[in-house]
């Protein structure tokens, strides 16, 4: 045999693969079987351990509110003049980190004194949270808002989640020193103004996202009715523009196309039910989006303009736009500071 027939007969040794289904691979896979099962153990008791606590404290706490179900038309879609912007960005900040929550804003001189003490009670009503207020040129009435004979200024998100219809607008007189009760069994009346004419009286009532036309003279004198329903987030304080219209400010809003929270839990008591049972208000107001909203409305309540700053990157938790000067000054509830706009910037 030649040396050519020998190579051509060497084949190559291919690699062998050696398995032992007595050896060591049922033993891991005996191993890597138990493991998996203490893992599912371990976490199922820890659920449980989880859990238990959870549903105990849910059946055993007491909840600080008792809401009712409430109902909302679907909000307005932002578009057109309510169309999503980022115009209350261009507003300055003032007196940073030196006020606390500056929600309105006036022009004070002259002295102080008391009118009417919060702890007298109207109607049998007790005065829990005094709100805004709005004079007559003369000085003579003043038309104010209680938000509810339950809940105080602090319990504010309370108050809102649980929907009591507790507030009122009332009158003062300051010559007779008279009160009397104008409007009842309102859902967290807040902001209120009266119309340039002095025939009217508007009060934001926030939870439900509306604003109501009290006739305090002429005619309609004693009548009242809607000024603006379903509004595209929830009004706090009103005041009056320089077009003849009102200012309105939102520090949240009801977002069509998008998601609404305090919407979806309107018609859903036992979930707030259990959310105020774990939680507190600082933590609740934690999950709500800073999504600050200024309305112009005209002298019949229609939209003129509005100005966004979503995510509330400037100005945040927008409670009250006054105007002055070409100038909007922006008050909050919560901020540290006061926001000014240019009205020429938008």
């Amino acid at each position: 045999m030649s040396e050519a027939d020998g190579l051509r007969q060497r084949r190559p040794l291919r690699p062998q693969v050696v398995t032992d289904d007595d050896g060591q691979a049922p033993e891991a896979k005996d191993g890597s079987s138990f493991s998996g099962r203490v893992f599912r153990v371990t976490f199922l008791m820890l659920a449980v351990s989880l859990t238990v606590p959870l549903l105990g404290a849910m059946m055993l706490l007491e909840s600080p509110i008792d809401p009712q179900p409430l109902s909302f038309k679907e909000p307005p879609l932002l578009l057109g003049v309510l169309h999503p912007n980022t115009k209350l960005r261009q507003a300055e900040r003032l007196f940073e980190n030196q006020l606390v929550g500056p929600e309105s804003i006036a022009h004070i001189g002259g002295e102080v004194k008391l009118l009417l003490s919060s702890e007298t009670p109207i109607e049998g009503k007790n005065m829990s949270f005094v709100n805004d207020l709005t004079v007559t040129q003369d000085g003579r009435k003043i038309y104010f808002t209680d938000s509810s004979s339950k809940w105080q200024r602090r319990d504010y998100l309370l108050l809102v989640m649980e929907g009591t219809d507790d507030g009122r607008l009332l009158e003062y007189d300051t010559v007779t020193r008279e009160v009397k009760v104008l409007l009842d069994q309102l859902r967290f009346p807040n902001g209120v103004q009266l119309s340039p004419a002095e025939d009217f009286v508007l009060v934001a009532e926030t939870t439900m996202a509306r604003i109501r036309r009290v006739y305090v003279s002429g005619l309609m004198k004693g009548g009242a009715d809607l000024f603006v329903e379903n509004m595209p987030g929830f009004p706090d304080n009103i005041r009056p523009s320089s077009s003849g219209g009102y200012w309105v400010g939102m520090s949240t809003i009801r977002p069509n196309p998008g998601f609404s929270m305090l919407d979806f839990l309107s018609e859903r008591p036992w979930i707030k039910r259990m959310i105020f049972k774990l939680f507190s208000q600082e933590t609740v107001m934690k999950f709500v989006p800073r999504y600050s909203l200024v309305l112009e409305l005209s002298d019949s309540g229609a939209f003129r303009r509005s100005l966004h700053d979503p995510d509330g990157l400037v100005a945040t938790y927008i409670s009250e736009v006054h105007e002055h000067d070409g100038h909007l000054y922006l008050g909050s509830f919560r901020s540290p500071f006061l926001c000014r706009l240019s009205l020429q910037a938008v």
